[in-house]
């Protein structure tokens, strides 16, 4: 597969809005460990705004907007900030762009990795869902191909390889901040949250 149309791609969000939501419980579970056990919640308020807006008829980049935005007003604190920059902050990778290919994915998650960073402040190895970014980033461009499926599907293990490096982390900032070396042995929420997205990703494009 080497690309996909603009009305997949809302199709494909749509499908990475449901995955989230399916995964509540899994997200509130994760943050009670190290946070306020939030972080599900919001996410699913944030997803199901995104479900009500991405309709057919976006474009690649007004989609990867769209649920930026919801997110971002819906979800609430800072998830809502920087989930919602995640989707918007490499969306110019797709401007004037008809479809969504391996290049321009790339691209997008380069520039969402550098937005997330500069927008939380923190770097690799805070335990944030920057941990999670930065390595499903590094994979795709390592992975070096065309192939869509193939490229997320990069992304989603490096993405899962963060999740579980960011056990041994000790959290720097946000809530779980205050746990100090009481937050290892545990994953940071925001980062199975990546997981999720990108996972969500590779099992669509799978699914054509």
């Amino acid at each position: 597969m080497k690309e996909l149309t603009e009305s997949q791609v809302v199709e494909m969000l749509r499908e990475v809005s449901k995955a989230l939501i399916d995964k509540v419980d899994v997200l509130t579970d994760a943050d009670l460990a190290t946070g306020d056990g939030d972080h599900g919640i919001g996410m699913r308020r944030g997803c199901e705004a995104a479900l009500e807006g991405l309709v057919p008829g976006l474009s690649v980049q007004d989609a990867f907007k769209k649920i930026g935005m919801a997110i971002m007003s819906k979800t609430g604190g800072a998830a809502g900030a920087v989930f919602g920059t995640f989707f918007r902050g490499g969306a110019g990778a797709f401007a004037e762009a008809k479809t969504l290919d391996a290049a321009r994915f790339a691209d997008f998650l380069t520039q969402s990795a550098q937005a997330v960073s500069k927008r939380g402040g923190v770097e690799e190895g805070a335990k944030t869902m920057v941990d999670a970014v930065m390595p499903a980033a590094r994979a795709v461009e390592a992975e070096a191909t065309d192939d869509l499926l193939a490229v997320f599907t990069a992304a989603e293990r490096g993405a899962l390889d963060g999740v579980e490096a960011s056990k041994a982390m000790i959290a720097t900032t946000g809530k779980a901040r205050s746990l100090g070396e009481r937050s290892i042995g545990h994953p940071d929420p925001g980062a199975i949250s990546v997981s999720i997205i990108l996972g969500a990703m590779k099992s669509y494009a799978a699914s054509l």
